[in-house]
């Protein structure tokens, strides 16, 4: 995970963190409040009709007693209460349409009410059972009013709401008592059921007032309680219970009630309209409350919503700037190490590997700072001092290695030049001898090749090749030049104009470079089959085309060739490849020249390498008489004629594994001057086509092998007389006189073709040499794939 992720992973969990617990706390106290409202909503619209059901139905219930005790005037009373509960109850049924409220348990309990009254006007049954029915309804309402006031998720509404539904209790508690006294009627006696309910409920209610409403008063509703419970009705109330409870006499039917019971009625008349007022009172506040609390909470989520936004801003801001900074501290030390490691060091080590001295200030130096940052920018600053100081290092050893490696190629090639100026001695010498001056161009051949490869060590440790020709050359005399440097030149056929040259001071190097190319392409290609050399002017300079018919190559290995070609490689590599440095050998020459080169598949399967040389090298040949090229030091003579016919430019792929070296094309004869009008050649005889004895694929025997028979005129010039001090002279080519007899007469019928002479020996070393070629070829192939 990148670092700058890492960042802002580290501002985003916490902010989303608080930024959902802050939803999730306005969610909660919306929900709170909305409920409230909700319940205040539901108090004020239901809470008025409910108390005045909850009042109707005690009157009437205390009416039905009177009704049964038979007190006189109750049947009146009681059809007046009767119609204020009618009343009651149709306008709660109207507005308790929430079913999701505990309202219907009050509306299910009011459809029984027509059957109680009956049973009421028939005094069917006992009253304690029709009384209870009317406590049942009653007891219902004050639990739809605890529901809808008690207000539990807030602890404050809910305290305050506890002396509203106490208060009704109580109010319960003194009707029950009401009733009590009412069914003693004009005897003033209870039975004993009746005198325990009364005792019941004059003790609930007195608890109710000291444990559950008069602690929970506030200042405001206790000074209102204080002034209805120290009233005359009320203390009038209180007597009459003591008494009752004090001054009551045993029957046998019963319990006798004390005279102080006549005064009840209108006691309770008047503090019951007190105690309504503080119940009204009570049930005001607390909406007044909750209505007040739910606004506290709506304004409390918006503080909360306000004050979260500004802090997650705060952190989002402070994050960004800490991200941005932490970011663009690592993107300079970013760019400085990309710069450092893809200019500065490549810089720095391209000069040391040119033995160039490297400005210490170029480098990244040590800060010294303490933060991370700097920490790692001091680090990857001692990591560049640390690989450059390794660079320096293999540098110099590079370097001392170059001059040793130099020194002994110098001294090895001035031996075998010693030993080609010893060899072109001997062929001076023994000239006369065809069969040792065969073994001597052999050996001259060979002598070269090693002369080229003490040639690759040279440039490889840096030097360079010597160049001991001082004019331009035909670049069909540069190409015979590069083909006699391989061995088996005669398979080369070369195809180029005369009318370009070649600057003096890149022969050496360009014809070195072919010559890789076409030894390589030789030693890959079957024996028999052609190496083409083709050679033309482009838009860029010279092409020189190599192709051979070798084995197929695949793309990814022509890329990892191309490569090679392209950048010089350190030791390490060379080591790896020490049996196949023909192409970094090219790779160095071609980067001395400014030419490119590249190989690619040819047409036949086999490798073609493309070699275009730049136009500043070349120069026109303008009326030049063709001259031969000069021939370096120990250079072989081309003493071989080439065929006499070269078949037409055949595509022959160049090398096909590590193509390095090319085969060198065989030299061409000078050009024969044409004969004057009225004149004839002068007869001479024809010499043998070859001084060399050859193999069936065209190759130079390795064995000494006796010509068929001797030439009759092998020479042009005789030989010395032995007294003569001088060695041989060398025969010398006459106009005309090579010409064969197939040319000299064309009407005349062919002469059969002489019968190949090579021995089953020299065939063997020239199969053995293209085996060994293709399975080292195939080898390396093998290697290479993955």
């Amino acid at each position: 995970m990148r670092l700058r992720t890492l960042l802002i992973w580290l501002a985003v969990v916490p902010t989303v963190a608080m930024g959902t617990q802050v939803t999730v706390s306005a969610q909660r106290l919306l929900e709170q409040s909305a409920q409230l409202r909700a319940d205040v909503e539901v108090a004020e619209r239901i809470g008025a009709p409910l108390y005045t059901l909850m009042v109707d139905m005690q009157a009437e219930r205390t009416a039905t007693a009177s009704l049964w005790a038979g007190t006189a005037g109750s049947e009146g009373e009681l059809r007046i209460r009767r119609a204020a509960t009618d009343s009651a109850a149709a306008e709660f049924r109207a507005l308790a349409d929430d079913p999701s409220r505990s309202f219907t348990e009050v509306t299910r309990q009011l459809e029984k009410l027509a059957a109680y009254r009956q049973r009421a006007d028939t005094r069917s049954g006992a009253a304690d059972s029709t009384l209870a029915y009317y406590s049942e309804v009653i007891g219902k309402v004050i639990q739809v009013y605890q529901q809808e006031f008690s207000h539990a998720q807030d602890a404050e509404l809910a305290q305050a709401s506890r002396p509203v539904v106490s208060m009704l209790q109580a109010t319960e508690m003194v009707a029950r008592e009401d009733t009590v006294l009412a069914l003693a009627g004009p005897s003033g006696e209870l039975s004993f059921v009746g005198y325990d309910q009364f005792v019941s409920s004059l003790g609930a209610q007195r608890y109710l007032h000291e444990a559950l409403i008069v602690p929970h008063l506030t200042a405001r509703d206790e000074r209102f309680y204080e002034r209805v419970v120290g009233s005359e009705d009320w203390q009038e109330k209180t007597r009459i219970e003591n008494a009752v409870l004090s001054g009551h006499k045993d029957s046998v039917s019963g319990i006798k009630l004390p005279a102080e019971v006549s005064g009840w009625s209108s006691a309770h008349a008047n503090f019951s309209v007190q105690m309504t007022t503080l119940n009204i009172d009570l049930a005001r506040s607390v909406l007044a409350r909750g209505e007040a609390k739910a606004a506290e909470l709506q304004a409390e989520v918006a503080w909360l919503i306000a004050g979260s936004g500004g802090g997650l801003l705060a952190v989002v801001v402070v994050v960004v700037f800490t991200t941005r900074s932490v970011l663009r501290r690592l993107h300079d030390l970013h760019e400085r190490t990309v710069t450092v490691a893809e200019e500065t060091l490549p810089d720095v080590v391209s000069r040391l590997q040119r033995g160039q001295s490297v400005d210490p200030a170029a480098l990244p130096a040590v800060t010294g700072d303490r933060d991370e940052v700097g920490r790692i920018s001091d680090a990857f600053a001692r990591a560049v001092a640390v690989s450059v100081d390794g660079h320096r290092q293999l540098a110099a050893e590079r370097h001392g290695f170059g001059l040793f490696a130099s020194g002994i190629a110098s001294r090895t090639g001035n031996l075998v030049s010693r030993q080609l100026s010893l060899t072109e001695n001997l062929q001076d010498t023994f000239g006369n001898d065809e069969a040792l001056l065969a073994q001597l161009m052999r050996s001259d051949q060979l002598t070269v090749g090693m002369r080229r490869q003490i040639e690759n060590l040279l440039i490889l440790a840096g030097g360079e090749v010597p160049d001991p020709h001082t004019e331009p050359m035909r670049v069909a005399d540069l190409l015979r030049e590069a083909a006699a440097e391989v061995e088996d030149f005669r398979r080369i056929e070369r195809q180029a104009l005369d009318e370009t040259s070649v600057e003096p001071s890149a022969i050496s190097q360009i014809s070195h470079l072919l010559a890789e190319l076409l030894d390589n392409a030789t030693r890959f290609s079957p024996p028999k089959s052609k190496v083409v050399i083709r050679a033309e002017l482009v838009a860029d300079g010279l092409s020189v085309e190599i192709e051979d018919r070798g084995p197929r190559v695949s793309p990814e290995r022509y890329e990892e060739m191309n490569g090679r070609l392209h950048q010089a490689p350190p030791y390490s590599v060379l080591a790896q490849n020490a049996h196949r440095l023909g192409l970094f050998v090219v790779g160095h020459l071609a980067d001395q020249l400014g030419a490119t080169v590249t190989l690619r598949r040819s047409v036949y399967g086999g490798t073609c390498a493309v070699v275009v040389l730049p136009a500043e090298l070349l120069r026109p040949s303008g009326a030049q008489t063709p001259h031969r090229p000069a021939r370096r030091e120990g250079a072989p003579v081309a003493a071989v004629p080439a065929p006499a016919a070269a078949p037409a430019a055949e595509s022959a792929p160049a090398p096909a594994e590590e193509h390095g070296p090319e085969p060198h094309l065989v030299p061409e004869p000078d050009p024969v001057p044409e004969p004057h009008q009225g004149t004839e050649p002068e007869p001479v005889a024809e010499p043998e086509p070859e001084p060399v004895a050859h193999t069936s694929a065209g190759l130079p025997s390795r064995r000494t092998k006796t010509p068929r028979h001797a030439p009759a005129t092998a020479l042009a010039a005789p030989p010395r007389p032995a007294a003569a001090p001088a060695r041989p002279a060398l025969p010398e080519r006459v106009p005309q006189t090579h010409i064969a007899d197939q040319l000299r007469a064309p009407h005349a019928p062919e002469t059969q073709v002489p019968q190949d002479t090579a021995t089953p020996e020299e065939v063997a070393d020239a199969w053995a040499d293209y085996e060994q070629g293709t399975q080292t070829v195939e080898e390396e192939l093998r290697r290479d794939q993955p």
